[in-house]
């Protein structure tokens, strides 16, 4: 006996989109927006459209597909509602002032029409943040070990690192620039600062929590220091590192935007930069569209390399 209550739930998301297609397709655009050369948007509502009832259908035979259509599906119509109430408020009836809020058609239309500028800006950020979160990194966890390992290094060098590593990496931008030849070279610099000391400082807290005993256990079978360091402190602190390293990359992809503001002839943001130079607004939400996937992507792939690593955590700590 089918579920009533189950199946609305898995029907949700279709609904959803169902309901942003009338809205779309019922009221028409206000007059004060400039009226884009294809309707991109009802194209990809009917792409999601197709997709979701597709899932729903699948959902009757597959249990995966319907667990996670049940509990996502009241989000997936809150979505449509909330794309709907916007697409009102902006497009259909123009409450808010145009040129700061263009119509879903014409933002994009920006992917469709812009996609080899994009694909460039895209590719100069995300070389630009593998390098820069690389090095700050290792840095970081470098300087975490020796701070969290030596109490010599730690009552020397910690009391600097209180004192430089809170300040903002973005403030050292104009200091930076005419240090470095290359904004490129500067670019990579402030992006490994802000990861630098969120890594290190979870690093070394990780370590220096790590419980003495394991210590007293491996100096009693003869463990070197390289031994304590990297088979006994590293991985217990791994918990930590990765901690660290998740709002390294946070604050790494703020540190990337400004940046790019400054002197970078490509990346999102100079992109950003550049569109609201030319009042062109709806070059602007494209900007953080991309910037929200190219997070979200980021992200995720850090999620599954911590869930290879830490494995023994599953079901223990939920991060």
């Amino acid at each position: 006996m089918l579920n009533l209550k189950n199946v609305l739930y898995r029907a949700f998301p279709a609904l959803g989109v169902l309901l942003a297609l009338l809205v779309q397709t019922v009221f028409a655009d206000s007059s004060l927006h400039p009226t884009a050369a294809k309707h991109y948007y009802n194209f990809l509502l009917y792409i999601l459209l197709s997709v979701s009832v597709l899932l729903f259908v699948i959902s009757f035979f597959n249990t995966r597909i319907q667990g996670i259509l049940t509990f996502k599906g009241p989000f997936f119509f809150g979505s449509g509602v909330l794309v709907s109430l916007l697409n009102l408020i902006t497009a259909k009836f123009a409450l808010l002032p145009v040129i700061f809020f263009p119509t879903f058609d014409n933002i994009l239309a920006v992917f469709v029409e812009q996609t080899p500028l994009l694909l460039k800006c895209i590719g100069f950020s995300f070389r630009l943040l593998i390098l820069g979160v690389l090095w700050g990194t290792l840095a970081g966890f470098i300087t975490g070990i020796f701070l969290g390992f030596s109490k010599k290094v730690y009552y020397w060098i910690n009391p600097y690192i209180k004192l430089i590593g809170p300040i903002p990496a973005t403030a050292w931008i104009p200091l930076v620039l005419t240090t470095f030849p290359t904004p490129f070279g500067a670019s990579i610099f402030i992006i490994a600062l802000a990861v630098w000391f969120p890594v290190q400082l979870m690093t070394s807290s990780g370590i220096q929590n790590t419980s003495k005993v394991y210590f007293e256990v491996g100096r009693t079978l003869g463990a070197g220091t390289f031994f304590q360091v990297f088979r006994i402190a590293v991985p217990a602190a791994l918990p930590n590192i990765f901690q660290g390293v998740f709002n390294g990359i946070c604050a790494a992809f703020i540190a990337l935007m400004t940046a790019e503001m400054f002197g970078a002839k490509y990346g999102i943001g100079w992109y950003i930069s550049y569109q609201k130079a030319m009042m062109l607004y709806s070059g602007v939400y494209a900007g953080l569209i991309m910037i929200a996937v190219f997070c979200t992507v980021i992200i995720t792939a850090l999620f599954q390399v911590r869930k290879r690593l830490l494995g023994w955590q599953k079901g223990l700590i939920k991060w």
